[in-house]
């Protein structure tokens, strides 16, 4: 009897915060002038810092999850949004316990989903010189920032990571644990470390 009285407590709580989670961040996006469409889910407390001259633009049915509540599979973390450049999300793309770091520009487009843990970013966030990392204005100014392009309906496996400059085409899909230094074309499956093809997808 105790076990079953604890689960009915413990789902209302969970339903009681899932209440609370989207009002919540839809204000943080709000505070930071990111737009987003009315149907936004958020599951979970996001880690949200836009400069200004940051952009963020959220599509329509955006889902996002963060957290070790709402991201069971391990090795969770905050969903994090850090924006200095331009950051577009498209329509009816999820993303759980993922953090984006844009400094030039990251575009991800419709449909895409990005499984938990994942990095996305464009910067080396150092300057590859070892004079420059001497001082830290060099070190920042010559660290090297190149756009970052998902297509649409892309799936992103767990704990991924996408370097700068890398372009992944529609459809395809990344394996999980893999860290993605160059482009990947439309349609194929690829994963590892460093990354290789894998199939071609079958439509």
């Amino acid at each position: 009897m105790i076990p079953i009285i604890y689960k009915a407590i413990r789902k209302g709580f969970s339903l009681m915060r899932n209440l609370a989670y989207t009002p919540y961040n839809k204000l943080l996006f709000y505070l930071n002038g990111v737009n987003f469409g009315k149907s936004l889910k958020v599951r979970g407390i996001i880690n949200v810092h836009v400069t200004r001259r940051g952009r963020v633009a959220l599509g329509e049915k955006v889902r996002i999850n963060s957290g070790s509540y709402h991201n069971v599979i391990g090795r969770q973390q905050t969903t994090i949004f850090w924006v200095e450049g331009n950051l577009k999300i498209g329509n009816n793309s999820g993303l759980s316990s993922t953090a984006i770091i844009c400094l030039n520009e990251i575009i991800i487009g419709q449909n895409v989903l990005i499984g938990g843990n994942c990095v996305i970013y464009d910067s080396d966030f150092h300057s590859l010189n070892p004079q420059d990392r001497k001082d830290r204005l060099k070190d920042r100014s010559n660290a090297k920032s190149t756009k970052v392009i998902i297509k649409d309906n892309v799936f992103i496996g767990s704990h991924t990571t996408i370097l700068k400059g890398v372009t992944i085409g529609k459809n395809s899909v990344i394996g999980a644990c893999s860290v993605v230094t160059k482009n990947i074309p439309e349609n194929e499956v690829w994963a590892g470390n460093p990354i290789s093809f894998i199939k071609k997808i079958e439509n």
